[in-house]
């Protein structure tokens, strides 16, 4: 890899000045501190693009067989570059791979809106990013020197000859000052839900149906909202909000052409370096207070709660499971179990489950091992997702799927896709959820669903001021 120290701007100025070059992935530690936010990254102009489908994966022309987890791996190991921690977050595949991704490994009931040609997996091979180090204050911008006619094969002077011509053509665009931002629309939002208090609660009851039965211990159930978009909306813009009202870990802004998404995703799914695998799941959330006492009590309230803890613990032991998978024996463990941390609107439990991965073993087998991810859909897996099917009868979409960077350096960073938008065909669409169990009440889940799905309400009010939700179908507040 090849990289240049750069000054100038923050990482959301430069994802404003990058955006014209196409194709932006904004991977965005809107909330810095910790090892959950160490990291930027601004990633434009991508020079392929890999799709799939359960109609099959390609890589521009290219076709592949076989699952598609598998393909990626193939195509990670055409472009594998040296890199080190600095590198981290820098050149590599990023986008998304839908909750629906599921069934390229397993035999899954199918909603009745499922489309099969319907990409499940947009990455684009993004050569060049901007990375800013929000512990040291410091940016470079990193390129691997790949194209469209090179990989890791080519000869290393014809690469870094390409990766300083990027290098430059970044230079370029974040000196040239951006166009004028559109106007913020002043039509508001009017929200649809497709679930109210009385459906969703009749949801949550069912779920208890089939614990009491003993086809599950658990499932994570979910609402959508939907709105269509008002003439210039801008998502970028709205993103930018987002990030203000909800600061994030995990957040991110992903232009995928067809469609765009904005997440202030505070869930990491997995992160990977070298064969050490991590995920945080999380599971058990209460509503941020104003008053600092209120807030304490709601926290501590949190902590005390048996049914938010069993929930945890239950998810901690399917993603054991699954990561003994693919994992060397003996070397699952589970370094914090129900720990308390609090975000932007709500606290929430957070356990971390870390394994390390057998030699032969990539992150194309890890996600085959463990996509879905166990927090947003329950336990035993298989029969809680055709459960999920059954129930809310319509397909997640990015729902629950995962946001992806899989770094050219084998390194990989996916979070969970909750408090993401999707923008397409002139919709805006999310879901919030919540884990039932045996111990759940269907009014206090449908609150809970409330309190994820304000803050993402609270931005578009704020992006366009006065949007609403339609009486009768669930009022967040």
């Amino acid at each position: 890899m090849w990289r240049e120290a750069f000054e100038g701007c923050d990482a959301a100025e430069a994802a404003r000045r990058l955006r014209p070059l196409g194709r932006l992935a904004f991977l965005d530690s809107a909330a810095p501190g910790g090892p959950n936010g160490r990291r930027s990254a601004v990633l434009a102009a991508p020079f392929a693009g890999f799709t799939a489908s359960l109609e099959g994966a390609s890589l521009g022309t290219e076709r592949f067989s076989g699952c598609p987890f598998a393909a990626i791996d193939q195509v990670l190991a055409r472009y594998r570059a040296e890199g080190d921690d600095k590198t981290r977050l820098g050149p590599g595949l990023a986008g998304f791979i839908s909750y629906e991704a599921s069934h390229f490994t397993e035999e899954l009931r199918r909603t009745p809106d499922f489309e099969p040609a319907r990409p499940l997996i947009a990455l684009g091979l993004y050569d060049t990013a901007l990375v800013f180090d929000h512990e040291t204050g410091r940016a470079e911008i990193v390129s691997s020197g790949f194209s469209s006619h090179l990989n890791a094969a080519s000869p290393l002077a014809l690469r870094e000859a390409q990766a300083r011509r990027r290098i430059g053509e970044f230079r370029k665009a974040l000196s040239t000052p951006p166009p004028p931002d559109p106007a913020a629309p002043a039509q508001a939002l009017v929200w649809r839900s497709d679930r109210t208090v009385e459906t969703y609660a009749a949801m949550v009851e069912r779920v208890r149906d089939f614990i009491r039965a003993g086809d599950i211990y658990q499932a994570n159930v979910a609402r959508r909202f939907e709105a269509d978009l008002p003439e210039g909306f801008d998502p970028f813009g709205f993103y930018r909000v987002l990030r203000q009202v909800n600061p994030a870990p995990f957040a991110a802004y992903l232009d995928m052409e067809d469609r765009v998404v904005a997440s202030a995703s505070p869930e990491l799914f997995l992160r990977l370096r070298g064969r050490d695998v991590e995920t945080r799941p999380i599971k058990g959330t209460a509503r941020r207070m104003a008053d600092p006492e209120e807030d304490a009590q709601a926290a501590s309230a949190l902590l005390a709660s048996a049914k938010d803890r069993a929930e945890n613990v239950m998810i901690v032991d399917l993603l054991r499971n699954d990561l003994s998978r693919v994992a060397e024996p003996d070397s699952v463990e589970v370094p914090s179990l129900c720990a308390l941390e609090s975000f932007a609107g709500v606290h929430h439990l957070v356990s971390e489950v870390r394994a390390r991965l057998r030699p032969e073993e990539g992150i194309g087998s890890l996600l085959r091992a463990s996509f879905p991810g166990g927090s947003i859909t329950g336990a035993p897996k298989i029969r809680a997702c055709d459960i999920i099917t059954e129930l809310e009868g319509r397909r997640r979409d990015l729902y629950c799927g995962a946001i992806a960077h899989l770094g050219f350096d084998g390194a990989a960073d996916l979070s969970i896709a909750i408090r993401t938008v999707e923008f397409e065909a002139g919709r805006a669409r999310f879901g919030a959820g919540g884990g039932v169990t045996i111990l759940s009440e269907g009014e206090a889940e449908f609150r809970e669903t409330a309190t994820k799905a304000q803050r993402i309400l609270d931005a578009f009010a704020a992006y366009a001021a006065g949007s609403t939700i339609e009486p009768g179908d669930g009022s967040p507040s």
